[in-house]
């Protein structure tokens, strides 16, 4: 099999001035060393624990805010590169959104779930995150309050969190939600 990385955040979401998140690289790799990028310059490597990289953002700035990327190197030869990740730093302005699943936190493979994103806001749109997901994330657009799983199985389970925006250059920024883990019997 070859190589593979992804990249994602813990916590995901959008990082307020002086906030923290850990980048987090997760690879299916052998021996070799995870090397962070941003805007194409090497950052910094780490040697992968249990398939994963860390590294730490603490106390952050504009200077953290852009695009990353994790590659796998092994004997001098990069042997897999992740999707690009865009980090963004923003105050945040509108109140904090409350998350809340439907019907429950534990559902059966095949139910209909749905996740209800809730800020005191008049139009502010939605994002749905669930951790360690390397693919954008979901959008709750400003005319639903509602993100609908028609038939969930066991890879939708996951910490799940939303933070929400208003503006159409995504002005303003929430933070983000307490987060729910979803369970998939």
């Amino acid at each position: 099999g070859a190589a593979t990385i992804s990249i994602f955040l813990k916590p995901p979401g959008v990082i307020p001035p002086g906030g923290s998140t850990t980048i987090c690289c997760s690879c299916q790799c052998a021996n070799g060393n995870v090397v962070l990028y941003k805007d194409g310059k090497q950052l910094r490597t780490r040697e992968p624990r249990d398939g994963r990289a860390e590294f730490p953002i603490s106390n952050a700035t504009q200077k953290d805010a852009g695009p990353y990327s994790c590659h796998y190197v092994a004997g001098g030869t990069v042997l897999a590169r992740s999707e690009t990740l865009e980090i963004t730093v923003k105050e945040f302005s509108l109140p904090k959104p409350v998350l809340s699943v439907l019907p429950g936190l534990e559902v059966p493979a095949g139910a209909y779930v749905t996740f209800r994103c809730t800020i005191t806001h008049s139009n502010a749109g939605c994002f749905l995150y669930l951790e360690g997901q390397d693919k954008a994330p979901d959008l709750i657009h400003k005319d639903q309050d509602d993100f609908n799983l028609p038939r969930v199985y066991k890879g939708n389970e996951g910490r799940y969190s939303c933070q929400c925006y208003s503006g159409a250059a995504l002005v303003e920024w929430s933070d983000v939600s307490n987060s729910l883990d979803l369970v998939v019997k």
